[in-house]
């Protein structure tokens, strides 16, 4: 097995010392980076007044540096990049089309318009450009600016556009990031700093942007980074282990956004067994949302509820579309869902055995691990709906749209609905019971970045939020003027 060495690179430079080796996500690769241990001065950005090169861009010169730097991404072009994506192969659970096919989406995540979108619409640019004055209904008047912060963004693996996504939002919220590269994707990041290091070396962006590797769970080195004087928000995109380990270091003045592990739903309502051209048009929507890139988002449907009915008429209707789902899926583009790389065993044993229950469940494909739509007879999702992947569904039989919401909890993050005017039913009343996004049917996988996640606002509460008050006494009457009224 080959070595690969991996930089780390720290607010414009690139350190190749003190290497020691690491193993990527399967196995497959053993990669040599810099000891965490020795980055730790460097990687703390002890005085925070050295961000105040970032106050003297306006946003409109920060967003045409992401602009650029889309540009100077572009994998046909960029040989960094290039190579970050040869190495990925290795390591990520994403087959080569798919993984290729998302490399190429990242000019379009870094696109003028999707870029403004990602501060203008959950903060808006003018609270980030300068103060904003109001005066409130006591007389005070007050000015509110969003300000950036020292963070660290501990960024997913199962898409290589969360890197991209935390670049540009810690530019635009004119924040100080470290990222840390996950061990099924610790290439990415990497290549997309050393891009702007050759793009603008000089540059404040460049400057307060740094990746590294280290195993997550290293205490000593962690124990001594995690501290509020080297950080003030941790964003954590990860596993519920994870979530659990990087709660610990939570203290104040050090606060976690925490975008953590998610399971995600679909309905559709009886409208969609009208006629065949409309049960099509709704089993190619479903498949879409369960396989593309091969189910590996939290985004991605596992669970489908179908308002079919549970007598044996509305049974036969729900295998009819199940059959429809799974020939739709396999006929995905290649760029957008493959025969997964590698299935889980224990999933394998859980789908053959339901074979033996003829009379609760149908399994439908899963012969060959290429994916498989299990059809239930009950108006029950099957007891290992947890942990449903390789393009691997659940389809449920119900009666009413009311009984929808026993399957919706806190977990339930994205319900792609069919047809549209269902929404309408469902979105003042599912939120109750957990659900956060509702989105038409075949679009569950196409999220925007500047939009809520996980029913906050990650972007929001990356930032800042300061007060200036003025209170004019003669407006705001002082306290040492009140009538003593006791």
């Amino acid at each position: 097995m080959k070595d690969i060495i991996t930089p780390s690179a720290i607010r414009g430079q690139l350190i190749t010392d003190d290497l020691v080796g690491f193993g990527g996500r399967g196995g497959e690769l053993r990669f040599l980076a810099p000891d965490p241990m020795t980055l730790l001065p460097r990687l703390a950005l002890r005085d925070p007044g050295r961000m105040r090169d970032l106050y003297a861009l306006k946003i409109e010169e920060i967003i045409e540096y992401l602009v650029e730097l889309g540009k100077t991404l572009d994998v046909s072009r960029n040989e960094l990049m290039q190579e970050a994506l040869e190495r990925s192969y290795a390591v990520t659970d994403l087959t080569p089309p798919i993984l290729k096919w998302q490399y190429s989406l990242i000019g379009h995540f870094l696109s003028r318009e999707m870029v403004r979108d990602y501060i203008d619409v959950p903060i808006g640019i003018r609270f980030v450009e300068g103060w904003q004055q109001t005066t409130l209904s006591d007389g005070r008047v007050v000015s509110i600016r969003a300000m950036g912060a020292r963070a660290l963004h501990i960024v997913a693996g199962n898409s290589p556009i969360t890197s991209i996504i935390s670049v540009a939002r810690n530019a635009l919220t004119r924040s100080d990031a470290i990222i840390k590269s996950p061990s099924n994707d610790p290439f990415t990041a990497l290549a997309v700093a050393r891009s702007m290091i050759e793009m603008a070396p000089d540059h404040p962006l460049t400057k307060h942007l740094s990746v590294a590797y280290w195993k997550g769970g290293t205490e000593a080195f962690e124990q001594k980074l995690y501290q509020p004087r080297n950080l003030e928000k941790i964003i954590a995109w990860g596993g519920l282990a994870s979530m659990k380990h990087v709660s610990r270091y939570v203290q104040p003045g050090l606060e976690l956004i925490s975008l953590d592990p998610k399971r995600s739903a679909t309905i559709i309502g009886r409208d969609a067994f009208r006629d065949d051209a409309t049960m099509r048009d709704a089993a190619l929507r479903a498949a879409t949302d369960i396989g593309a890139s091969n189910q590996t988002g939290c985004s991605s449907a596992r669970v489908i509820l179908v308002e079919s009915g549970t007598d044996e008429d509305g049974v036969a209707s729900l295998r009819r579309l199940g059959e429809m789902i799974y020939e739709a899926m396999l006929r995905l583009p290649g760029n957008l869902s493959t025969k997964p790389k590698h299935f889980d065993p224990q999933l394998r044993a859980d789908i053959q055995a339901l074979r033996s229950t003829a009379d609760f469940y149908e399994v439908i494909g899963g012969r060959d691990d290429e994916g498989a739509i299990i059809v239930s007879k009950l108006d029950e999702a099957v007891d290992f709906y947890p942990r449903l992947s390789g393009r691997v569904a659940n389809l449920i039989p119900i009666d009413d749209l009311a009984d929808t919401a026993r399957f919706v909890n806190a977990y339930t993050q994205t319900i792609g609905v069919y047809p549209e005017a269902l929404k309408l039913r469902l979105r003042d009343e599912l939120p109750l019971f957990g659900a956060q996004r509702f989105v038409t049917l075949g679009y569950a996988m196409t999220a925007n970045p500047g939009l809520p996640q996980d029913a906050i606002e990650p972007t929001r509460r990356m930032v800042k939020w300061i007060v200036d008050e003025s209170c004019p006494a003669q407006t705001c009457p002082p306290l040492w003027q009140q009538q003593d009224t006791v």
